[in-house]
């Protein structure tokens, strides 16, 4: 089993920056891919942002592009998002998620065997 712990969430205004965190263990990642999802109340757990496990091909939500990157350091069992210039449509639960999804899937949450708890991220206008 493989253990997901997601942190650097917070509050911030408009226009700035976190970068959160996901933390593997019990399991390493292996050959997963890793993926950043969303959640704001009322909706759906949306896309944000995948990395294979080589970290040569990122992937990202359209609504995210050119703000949020993502990043992996495969020693530290560590994946990485970080946000820029965000807005406050940007609030949600934060989740990481690891998993082999099928093809280029890497936006279908289904694709995803291990998922963190998850942190808040509340931006201010």
């Amino acid at each position: 089993q493989m253990q997901l712990v997601e942190s650097g969430g917070g509050l911030v205004q408009a226009g700035g920056s976190l970068r959160l965190s996901c933390a593997a263990s019990g399991r390493t990642f292996g050959n997963n891919a890793e993926a950043w999802f969303r959640q704001a109340p009322g909706k759906e757990r949306d896309f944000v942002a995948a990395i294979t496990w080589s970290g040569s091909n990122p992937y990202y939500a359209d609504s995210v592009k050119g703000r949020f990157f993502i990043s992996r350091d495969n020693a530290k069992n560590t994946v990485y998002l970080q946000m820029n210039s965000l807005k406050p449509e940007d609030t949600a639960v934060y989740y990481c998620a690891a998993g082999r999804p099928r093809g280029s899937a890497y936006y279908d949450l289904r694709g995803y065997d291990y998922w963190g708890q998850g942190t808040q991220v509340t931006v201010s206008s």
